[in-house]
């Protein structure tokens, strides 16, 4: 099979629409459009001037119209070509202007061709979404969108998530009272899109108004839907803008009831640092709720048995956080973690050893956890670490933090007492005497602080 010369079938293309007849344009154009897949871009760029031009033409007729139709359907694959190199450079010669002049106009096949030139140059091109932006062009999509047939929605909700990576178009659509359109792209359409859509989710959640319409018009289940069924990205995104909805009380509950903890376990476990930090930062605000504890520690647990080094390390940390709630003691100990948590301490990396450490002296200020600490044969270990030079200094500070504690229990002075000749022992020791008098000293300052010394602004002088 002889090699195209695609210069020469350039100079083809060129000759026909400079002189040739309707029906040869439009033939013409149909075969470069299907020549799209195999031709290099350079030779498929020359074309771009010649179909931007037929189509920001002001026609009159219908005639003229299906020129419009075949360049706009030629454009868009065109642009599906190669990294998004062409998209740029279609929007850069005037594309999305012609589109958004002739799209309110259109109707039936000319107007779905034209949606789909417009998603693929919006997808790509940044400047084409500030000339959406600029030009009314999302009052016209959610127009569109108010009036559609079902075979044209899934291609206009994907250009509002493209469109909403916006900043002004995500307030536009706030003012515009058309979030559950968002909604509705994160929930329908190709996984890129619903990508687009979550994220701008997260991004206008950060807002205690936005976040509760956005719960009001259902995201929770539409996120955790893709943060089940997505790719990895998809789930990197999902569990973010999760986080963010989740960041108010009210929400807690609910997110977890929608079966998302399971799924931040999953990232927890994987093997994308990325992940791992998002389940940890959502652990730490869904566990604010006790029932939402009990179940993150249930899969801690198991991740602490069955996870890699890595994973471990990620689930002592949320461990070490959780160690803090009031609710911790009871959660810590009935979930069986102290055991494995002491048999880490001895024998894990030391990111899982640094972690653990940090759980335990957090946990050493609660007499009933140092019971349960010294019962699983913590203390020995705690003393060990403490007086290897060899480890590093957080685990060893960690250490001698949580032996200050044991110290000044009763119950556990005397096994504790060698520590006290440690210089590390005794300079912990002080600074948390010094941190305890800080603590003593502004509580009493406050209980001598009147309501209107505590409630005054000074910006009302």
């Amino acid at each position: 099979m002889n090699p195209v010369d695609w210069e020469q079938e350039l100079k083809k293309y060129e000759d026909v629409i400079a002189s040739g007849t309707k029906c040869m344009k439009i033939k013409a154009m149909v075969m470069l459009a299907r020549s799209s897949k195999h031709a290099p871009e350079h030779v498929l760029a020359r074309t771009i001037p010649i179909l931007t031009e037929i189509l920001g033409r002001n026609v009159s007729n219908d005639s003229a119209s299906s020129l419009q139709e075949a360049a706009a359907y030629c454009l868009k694959c065109i642009a599906c070509r190669g990294d998004g190199g062409l998209a740029v450079k279609i929007g850069q010669h005037g594309a999305t202007h012609s589109l958004m002049r002739l799209l309110p106009q259109s109707d039936g096949r000319m107007q779905k061709v034209l949606i789909k030139c417009m998603l693929v140059i919006v997808s790509f091109c940044n400047a084409s979404r500030t000339v959406v932006a600029s030009n009314s062009g999302v009052e016209m999509i959610i127009g569109l969108l108010s009036s559609c047939t079902n075979d044209t929605r899934q291609y206009l909700l994907e250009i509002l998530s493209a469109l909403a990576m916006r900043r002004d178009i995500r307030k536009a659509l706030t003012r515009l009272r058309a979030l559950h359109y968002v909604v509705e792209a994160a929930g329908f359409g190709s996984m890129v899109s619903r990508e687009r859509a979550c994220q701008a989710i997260g991004l206008l959640g950060v807002t205690r108004q936005a976040r509760r319409t956005l719960v009001e018009l259902g995201a929770i289940p539409v996120l955790v839907a893709l943060f089940r069924e997505g790719d990895h990205t998809a789930k990197l995104v999902a569990g973010n803008s999760l986080g963010v909805i989740s960041a108010h009380v009210d929400y807690i509950r609910p997110v977890a009831q929608a079966g998302a903890i399971p799924l931040y376990a999953e990232l927890l476990e994987g093997p994308d640092p990325s992940g791992r930090e998002i389940a940890e930062d959502v652990f730490c605000i869904l566990a604010v709720a006790e029932a939402n504890a009990v179940e993150i520690a249930g899969h801690l647990v198991r991740i602490l048995r069955e996870g890699d080094d890595e994973a471990k390390a990620s689930a002592a940390d949320v461990m070490w956080d959780l160690s803090g709630y009031k609710h911790s003691m009871s959660v810590v100990q009935d979930s069986g973690a102290i055991p494995i948590l002491v048999e880490l301490l001895g024998s894990g990396s030391e990111d899982v050893k640094v972690n653990v450490s940090g759980a335990f002296a957090q946990l050493s200020y609660d007499g009933i956890d140092r019971m349960v600490l010294a019962e699983a044969g913590a203390i020995p270990i705690l003393v060990d670490l403490m007086n290897d030079a060899d480890e590093v200094e957080e685990l060893r500070d960690n250490a001698a933090e949580a032996l200050v504690n044991f110290y000044v229990d009763p119950l556990y002075h005397d096994r504790v007492s060698d520590a006290v000749n440690v210089p590390l022992f005794r300079n912990m020791q002080n600074r948390l005497i010094h941190i305890r008098a800080s603590n003593e000293h502004m509580a009493r300052s406050l209980r001598r602080m009147s309501v209107e010394q505590l409630t005054w602004n000074s910006d009302l002088e």
